[in-house]
């Protein structure tokens, strides 16, 4: 099933007189082109211009794919509540594309909640859950009025209880475990009970949550919750998933006389990091959960509830490209080694989940054919690889540019500030312009931060 979610808009920003290359630009923006001079435009600008403008490492973020694939979700589950995980990349212009476009906001701290809110986006489309809400996440989640707030643990209910003032009442959802593992590592594989995310339907203790909620008057038990894991190319786990919750929502009905009106079923979406890799087509995916979803209402003699979805690496992740100036080659042990001024400080999903990318010599023409290298990064790790085992041009030389897709997930979002070196800058690319949405980390930030001597 290697459908990508299509991006409608991307062939706006195609510059006139370019040809589209398809070859090893499939898991690119839709709006990228190859050019003569061995560029690689996105969005109608230039990689190695941006690269001379803003400095290495540089992540581009596509706002038309982002826009199409967000309306390519709405289109897909037009009936449904389509909500952005933010985890995947925040920053104010995400949010508020992500707003415009119609889809919802999942949050999983007071931090990604008050930048959403203070960018104007609506607190009532906003869910948030987390394994392990801190007391300031759920004030702050009460505070603004968030519209649905996920109990990940028996232990947060009372607490939640106690902050919602007298006369008001919070809709909450239970994260249910539905015994599924689905996922491309073991690292990101969250329906299964041996893992630290929501209540076990296995051991009673979602049933246990449920009653409990439903004993709280400050608390409205709005439906059920799940996330079953990342980078799922089938639609399989999903369907399994429905079935078991629908299963849960028939025995509350049963046991409470309370009929649940909505059904999360998560993320996890997966994407093509490399050309031949395998995504998961939205459309078929809304075909086989609206079917399961329907026919197990109809045997349980249940109205069908209100789906909502928590799509981010599928939104955010083909829209970004980072790119990255070679500083050195070293040819040692029989292997040659490409290390390039970024790496796990702008993007650890290699070194935590083993993730591999297809990285592209861009900004000149080779005059070398292919050669299998290793792309580190400049960190002080010997796990600091970016990609692995990768086919370059034999010329690959220190000054050159080097391009990763599919670079919008995960990679800020989860970045560090390893050997205080600073986080790369966000540039927007459309229609033939950049901006800047999230400017370099520098030195000075990273002082302002140590007041202590």
């Amino acid at each position: 099933m290697t459908v990508s979610v299509p991006s409608p808009l991307c062939a706006a920003s195609t510059p006139s007189g370019q040809q589209p290359d398809t070859d090893g630009l499939s898991v690119w923006p839709a709006s990228a082109r190859s050019v003569p001079d061995g560029d690689v435009t996105v969005g109608g600008v230039s990689l190695a211009e941006v690269a001379d403008r803003f400095g290495t490492p540089v992540y581009v973020l596509d706002e038309a794919e982002v826009r199409g694939r967000c309306r390519a979700y709405r289109a897909a589950f037009p009936e449904a509540d389509v909500v952005y995980a933010a985890k995947a990349f925040l920053c104010r212009a995400v949010a508020h594309w992500a707003e415009e476009e119609g889809l919802g906001l999942d949050v999983c701290s007071a931090g990604e909640l008050e930048l959403a809110v203070t960018t104007g986006f609506p607190p009532e489309r906003i869910v948030m859950h987390g394994n392990a809400k801190s007391p300031a996440d759920l004030r702050a989640a009460v505070r603004l009025g968030v519209g649905r707030i996920v109990v990940d643990s028996a232990s947060e209910i009372a607490r939640l209880a106690a902050i919602v003032a007298p006369g008001e009442r919070q809709s909450v959802m239970v994260r249910v475990v539905p015994g599924i593992a689905a996922g491309g590592h073991a690292a990101v594989r969250t329906g299964t009970e041996d893992q630290k995310f929501g209540l076990s339907i296995t051991d009673g203790s979602a049933q246990h949550a449920i009653a409990k909620i439903l004993g709280q008057p400050h608390l409205e038990l709005v439906g059920l919750h799940c996330h079953i894991g990342s980078q799922i190319s089938s639609a399989r786990p999903y369907v399994a998933a429905v079935r078991r919750l629908v299963g849960l929502m028939a025995r509350v009905r049963e046991q409470h006389g309370v009929v649940l009106g909505q059904l999360d079923i998560g993320g996890g979406h997966a994407i093509a990091y490399r050309p031949g890799e395998e995504s998961l087509d939205a459309a078929v995916l809304a075909s086989r959960v609206h079917a399961e979803l329907a026919d197990g209402c109809a045997r349980n003699a249940l109205p069908v509830p209100r789906l909502t979805l928590e799509p981010g690496r599928a939104v955010i992740g083909p829209a970004g490209v980072a790119v990255y100036r070679v500083l050195s080659v070293k040819r040692t042990g029989g292997r040659t080694f490409v290390a390039v001024d970024g790496g796990m400080s702008d993007n650890p999903r290699p070194a935590l989940y083993g993730v591999r990318y297809a990285p592209r010599l861009i900004g000149r023409r080779p005059t070398a054919g292919p050669a299998v290298v290793t792309v580190v990064g400049r960190h002080c790790e010997a796990g600091d690889v970016l990609a692995d085992a990768v086919a370059l041009p034999a010329d690959v030389r220190p000054g050159d540019l080097l391009a990763v897709p599919a670079a919008g997930a995960y990679h800020l979002s989860m970045a560090s500030a390893y050997n205080l070196v600073g986080r790369p800058p966000v540039i927007a690319v459309r229609d033939g312009s950049a901006r800047v949405l999230v400017r370099r980390e520098s030195l000075d930030d990273m002082r302002r931060r140590d007041v202590g001597i």
